[in-house]
């Protein structure tokens, strides 16, 4: 086994309402800052045993699927390294 770092990232998906992100860009643009866009997301660190990187991913997917994010409203995306 090997030790990994699986980084999952969620985000909400376009079209819904993210009022954290509404706020921090509307504070953002009256202290000058021009911006097209903004959204917030959560960002979860799993340090993991696996087999190899494509065994850590799924294990890391899953983990997104059955809790880490909502399908319904939710986009997110699973990136891993091995840990040093």
């Amino acid at each position: 086994m090997t030790a990994f770092t699986a980084t999952v990232t969620v985000r909400l998906k376009h079209g819904v309402l993210d009022p954290e992100a509404e706020t921090t860009q509307h504070s953002l643009e009256r202290l000058g800052f021009e911006l097209d866009d903004l959204r917030s997301a959560d960002v979860f660190e799993l340090d993991l045993e696996a087999e190899d990187a494509d065994s850590a991913a799924d294990r890391a997917e899953e983990m997104a699927e059955r809790l880490l994010a909502n399908p319904t409203i939710h986009d997110y995306t699973v990136e891993v390294d091995q840990a040093e």
